[in-house]
């Protein structure tokens, strides 16, 4: 359990370092950047401590699906880009992905 724990803060700074991305314009910015530098640092740590027990490729999938989920909501809310239905569905796709992993692979780890 404490390896989905650390995939869940491995997630959250790399949503907060990507969210960050769009601001340091190109790496000329310096707080955006140091803050984007660090959440990915801060990220990729998490992510070290998750792989001591998880499957890579489960942990990435799981990483990669919650991310883009996440991301795309965080834009829809704070930045008004909108998503069409396509979009809405493949998330869709991607959050049932991950949720076969988690209740039904053996390779998750369970």
């Amino acid at each position: 359990m404490t390896a989905y724990l650390y995939l869940a803060m491995a997630i959250i700074a790399e949503v907060f370092a990507t969210s960050c991305l769009k601001y340091t314009g190109q790496f000329t910015r310096p707080v955006p950047t140091l803050l984007t530098f660090g959440g990915y640092g801060v990220a990729f740590f998490f992510l070290s401590l998750t792989l001591r027990v998880l499957p890579t490729g489960i942990a990435y999938a799981i990483w990669s699906g919650a991310g883009i989920v996440l991301i795309s909501a965080i834009n829809w809310i704070w930045l008004k880009q909108r998503l069409d239905a396509p979009a809405v569905a493949g998330m869709a796709l991607i959050v049932l992905g991950v949720a076969v992993i988690n209740l039904f692979s053996r390779s998750a780890g369970h």
